[in-house]
């Protein structure tokens, strides 16, 4: 199993460099730090005295990789769930915050395990969590990974803006898509058509 460094350091190379998407809320980002975490953090690396989007160009791999480890696992409590679910909750963290464990707050409910959604993982998600993955050892990470994928549908069917990260020009998945497809086993992926299908409401 990867260790918590190296799994990290794949969300970092997934993110890629820097940009500023308008359509993007986060903002100026870079290996998916945006600049409003590096303003709760105070990381102003140029020494101006503010953190700007200079600051965001600036950060380096192993600042972003201790900035996960730190902030979207450890802090959040991402390392009290079983170690199986680990590496796709802390990806899809990184992603969208507190969303991730909702993602699988609600999964639980759907188990018929009761869980509060809300976003923390206290000791009823835990617990809820640990149960879960007892009941369904071969099936959970799946599960997990396929309820992220429908995630990203959703919010691009209310948020047009958002559709490209879900959907290619040409009509393939987007980065969205794929990303949620890499923790999910190759025979619960959707083919193109299935894919198109699901966008075709889009136009």
């Amino acid at each position: 199993m990867q260790g918590i460094t190296d799994i990290a350091t794949a969300i970092v190379a997934r993110e890629g460099g820097y940009v500023n998407d308008p359509d993007d809320p986060g903002g100026a980002t870079k290996y998916g730090v945006t600049i409003h975490t590096m303003r709760r953090l105070g990381l102003d690396l140029t020494g101006d005295g503010q953190v700007d989007a200079q600051d965001v160009q600036v950060l380096t791999r192993a600042r972003a990789v201790s900035i996960f480890i730190d902030c979207y696992y450890r802090r959040p409590g991402l390392d009290r769930l079983p170690a199986p679910l680990q590496a796709s909750v802390f990806d899809m963290y990184v992603n969208a915050g507190v969303h991730a464990v909702k993602i699988l707050q609600r999964l639980l409910g759907n188990m018929r395990i009761p869980v509060t959604v809300d976003g923390i993982i206290g000791p009823q998600t835990i617990a809820a969590a640990q149960k879960a993955m007892q009941a369904a050892p071969d099936h959970l990470v799946d599960a997990y990974g396929i309820a992220r994928r429908n995630y990203y549908y959703d919010l691009a069917d209310r948020r047009p803006n958002s559709r490209k990260y879900a959907r290619k020009r040409d009509g393939g998945k987007g980065g969205w898509i794929t990303r949620a497809e890499e923790f999910i086993a190759p025979r619960y992926h959707l083919t193109q058509a299935q894919h198109q299908q699901r966008t075709a409401q889009w136009g």
